[in-house]
This record gives C-alpha cells, sequence and structure tokens, in this order.
C-alpha cells in the first residue's frame, strides 16, 4: 500500500503546441471537445475537495497548461483554495519567457520543464517544431526572476538522445538546477519503445565519472524522483525509474484528466468519473469520497510494467503525464 496521498497531478488541457513521438502523436489522437473538459471554477471546486481528502499539493500540468486561455488566473486562483499548501506548473517551456513574469506575480515558484535535448536540431526533430532558442530563453528568464526549484525533465532515448547525459547533469554544476532523467514509459508501440528504452542503472553508470552523488532529503509532497548532489556542483540530479525500478510502494500521486476522470495510478486501467457527478450536482462530500475511492484504490491496481508490458494507457498528452 502506498505511503500518505498528498499530491495531485491537475491536467486542465489535452491542447498541447509540440508533437513529441511519445507524448502527442501527429496521428491517432483527437482533441477533446471544449465542452468536454473541466471549466476553471470546476476544477477550483475539485482542488478544494482534494484538499479536504488530504491533498496538499497541486501540479498544474496538460497537454501543454501555458496554451489554455487564462492558465494565470487559474493557477492564481489555485494557490488561494484553502488547504493546498503548494502549487506547481509543468510546462514545455515554449511560451515561458514572455509569461514568467506574470507566472512569478502568481505566486507560483515551483516550475517544471520538459526538454529532451540540448541540440536545436535534435530539439526539432523530437518535437516537431523548432522552439528549443525559445526553451532556452525561457529557462534564462525564469532563473532570473527567482523561480525555484526550477527541474529540467528529461527523457533518456537509447540512440537519440542517450550521448547527452552528461552534458544535462553538467548543467547542475553552474545553475542551481534540478536535472532529472526520466526512464522511457511504454507509450509508444512495443517495438519502438524497446529499441529506445534505457534502464536507470546505464544511465546512472553513464554519469558516474562526475562524482559521487549525496542523497538529499526531499519533502513528503515530493514526487518519485530518487535525488542527488554531486560535491561542488550548485543543482540537483534526479532520477525517475518508472519502469526498470519502479515507485509504486512509494507513490504519493494521484490524476485528475482534463476530462474529469480520476486515475489512481499512471499504468493502471482504472478510472473515476468526477466530471458527471460534479455536473450532476454532487456534494462536496460525495466528490471527496471518490478521492477517497481512489485512494483506496492504489492499494490494489498493478505496478508499473515490466519490460515485457505493451502501452496501457491513452496518448500521454490525454492523460497529463
Amino acid at each position: 500500500m502506498p505511503g500518505q496521498i498528498n499530491y495531485l497531478r491537475m491536467s486542465i488541457t489535452d491542447r498541447c503546441n509540440l508533437r513529441c513521438f511519445y507524448c502527442t502523436p501527429w496521428g491517432g489522437w483527437e482533441k477533446l471537445p471544449c465542452q468536454e473538459i473541466l471549466r476553471y471554477e470546476e476544477l477550483l471546486r475539485l482542488a478544494g475537495v482534494a484538499a479536504k481528502a488530504g491533498i496538499k499539493k497541486i501540479r498544474v500540468t496538460g497537454g501543454e497548461p501555458l496554451v489554455r486561455r487564462d492558465a494565470l488566473g487559474f493557477i492564481r486562483s489555485l494557490g488561494q483554495v484553502p488547504g493546498i499548501e503548494e502549487v506547481c506548473l509543468t510546462t514545455n517551456g515554449v511560451n515561458l519567457a514572455e509569461l514568467a513574469p506574470e507566472l512569478y506575480a502568481t505566486g507560483l515558484r515551483h516550475l517544471n520543464l520538459s526538454l529532451d535535448s540540448l541540440n536545436r536540431d535534435r530539439y526539432r526533430e523530437f518535437t516537431g517544431f523548432d522552439h528549443f532558442g525559445d526553451v532556452m530563453a525561457g529557462i534564462e528568464r525564469a532563473a532570473v526572476l527567482g523561480f525555484g526549484p526550477i527541474k529540467i525533465n528529461c527523457v533518456v532515448l537509447k540512440d537519440l538522445n542517450d550521448d547527452e547525459l552528461v552534458d544535462f547533469a553538467l548543467l547542475t554544476r553552474e545553475h542551481p538546477f534540478q536535472v532529472r532523467f526520466i526512464e522511457f514509459m511504454p507509450t509508444v508501440d512495443e517495438a519502438r519503445w524497446r529499441r529506445h528504452f534505457l534502464p536507470m542503472a546505464e544511465i546512472r553508470r553513464r554519469l558516474a565519472g562526475l562524482g559521487p552523488l549525496e542523497t538529499v532529503t526531499t519533502a513528503a509532497t515530493a514526487g518519485p524522483a530518487r535525488t542527488f548532489r554531486i560535491p561542488g556542483f550548485r543543482g540537483e540530479l534526479g532520477f525517475i525509474s518508472s519502469v526498470s525500478d519502479h515507485h509504486c510502494p512509494t507513490c504519493n500521486r494521484l490524476r485528475l484528466t482534463a476530462a474529469g476522470r480520476l486515475r489512481p495510478c499512471l499504468f493502471a486501467a482504472s478510472e473515476l468519473d468526477l466530471k458527471g457527478p460534479l455536473r450532476r450536482g454532487a456534494s462536496d462530500e460525495a466528490l471527496a469520497e471518490l478521492f477517497r475511492e481512489a485512494i483506496r484504490l492504489k492499494g490494489c491496481v498493478s505496478p508499473a510494467p515490466s519490460l515485457a508490458s505493451q502501452p496501457s494507457s491513452p496518448s500521454m498528452v490525454s492523460i497529463g503525464g
């Protein structure tokens, strides 16, 4: 049974301005009709209900959350929900340089940025767009404004970007970033996943020459990354081994999709419908019971997939990561 469930990933849109192959494919992906996406007032109500069920931290995700109109106003309101102690944002950084000052003014401080290559041409191949300069400008702007922590998420892809592991890690030598290496999860066809999956043990082996890793203690609401610091480096390294050494026994998260489905686990098929009861006039207590049911289900779902698993979920962009 997982520990205390205190962290909710809340997707506010299934739209995105990139097309990363493992998340938002060019084909085979249908956007939700606008009326099927939860309205901001509905999301805020569910945030309050979640807080009563024990949630203390909410991470706003997508798709790309900053493409939704008035996302900044929503983030500001979310930070005022009683019982929610921490609001974070995951973004691809494309619009960050432009929006960072307004985003900072909402009170938000914690940013996660998705970035899978430090090479402009390769970035364009991965995402379908030439926004590398925009993303790097966004990271720099966020750092100057005082956002912290700034976490940079890199999905490691064998034979595609694994030659950049040391370059990513070296970002933490001069900057107080947390660079997090994430195992490629089975979100594409099995043959492609097998071809590009690199286990965390190999990732760490390739970084061993940078120096010893000192364990960093994390907060009770922290996510699944195992976090370390290399002596003399300003930042930290995080390792998320969702496949080869899954963190199911210590997972503290639920996921709310933009369509109003509550998922106890990223890899499990079980979902609870919140949108239906919400729009039919369910009480806060009835909705809170659905959150508690999702928490109970976390002790029953299958663990993260083995290397033989087939993709078990819709596109990541439809789930919220």
